[in-house]
């Protein structure tokens, strides 16, 4: 609704209207007191702390508290007020997991024959202490590829908060042995052990495969407690791998799984934490070697390990 003010009276206007809303404002504080007071007096009248209260009490109602453009207060509105929290960092997902690195064969192995074909015991027979491995026909030399892979899966494991433990890392002269490597991840009481490798295959067999302990229970081996959960890493590999890679699963072996089940492999026999073996691709292949030569694929193998690694590691395999 709207007004004319030209038949509105205009004596004294600006001087009532100034004393009218100065009453209006006074009012509404004048009446809050009046309550408090009425319930903090007695049949004498308040006391002094009575009467401060009601004096603190007409102050606030008249103060209007300091607040942000929304109208909500804010500690940061106040001088000396605390400034909302920071988020936190999120929680390293593997932290308080130890995970073994095994590094197939050695660079050097080939100038220690002697030592690395020492028979050593498996549990149910015996195998040579370690082997050379094998290379692509350009002379690309396994022990060199599965360092380099263990060393970029390291870097990825340690910043998702694991704990890595090396069963060598190019500072022997050979080996460490098969039972010695499996040794290794036992005394770390390892959560995932894995034992990284290409394969020496003929050309035209392709792909990656991972090689899963038997149930073997004999001498000093027994896997009867591991066989489950490294079949659970294992496959957490597989799917991983494929995805990071593009590389499909081995079309010689495993009947198109990724995996396979070994009862001759020392570093498996002599397990008593999940472990798997992974061959990464076939060295003497052509197409697979031009993969296992590429810095660029080997980040990438390096990542889909890391990940089924980690996938493991969520799922609670005490029991």
């Amino acid at each position: 609704m709207s007004y004319d003010e030209s038949q509105q009276p205009t004596r004294g206007r600006s001087g009532r209207s100034t004393l009218t809303l100065a009453v209006a404002a006074l009012v509404p504080t004048a009446v809050a007191g009046w309550l408090v007071w009425q319930g903090m007096s007695g049949p004498d009248g308040p006391d002094a702390a009575s009467a401060a209260g009601v004096a603190a009490s007409s102050s606030a109602a008249s103060t209007p508290a300091p607040s942000s453009a929304s109208g909500a207060r804010r500690d940061d509105d106040v001088p000396g007020g605390t400034a909302p929290a920071e988020p936190s960092a999120p929680a390293r997902p593997l932290a308080g997991k130890v995970v073994v690195i095994d590094p197939g064969h050695n660079p050097r192995n080939r100038d220690h024959t002697a030592e690395i074909n020492e028979p050593v015991d498996i549990g149910t027979t015996t195998k040579e202490c370690d082997t050379t491995g094998t290379s692509t026909d350009a002379g690309y030399p396994e022990a060199e590829f599965t360092l380099d892979v263990s060393h970029r899966l390291r870097d990825l494991l340690e910043k998702a908060g694991a704990r890595v433990i090396f069963t060598h890392d190019d500072e022997r002269p050979f080996g460490p042995c098969v039972d010695e490597r499996a040794r290794i991840g036992n005394t770390a009481k390892a959560d995932a052990a894995i034992s990284v490798h290409a394969d020496g295959s003929a050309s035209g067999n392709r792909g990656f495969h991972v090689i899963l302990p038997a149930l073997v229970k004999g001498g000093g081996a027994d896997t009867t407690a591991i066989v489950g959960p490294s079949r659970d890493l294992g496959e957490h590999i597989v799917g991983d791998f494929v995805r990071e890679t593009g590389s499909a699963p081995a079309n010689y072996l495993g009947e198109g799984t990724g995996l396979d089940v070994r009862a001759d492999l020392g570093g498996l026999n002599l397990s008593a934490v999940p472990k798997v073996f992974i061959e990464c691709g076939n060295m003497r292949d052509a197409s697979d070697a031009e993969l296992l030569t590429d810095a660029e694929w080997r980040q990438k193998a390096a990542q889909g390990l890391a990940d089924g690694i980690r996938g493991f590691l969520k799922k609670d395999h005490r029991n």
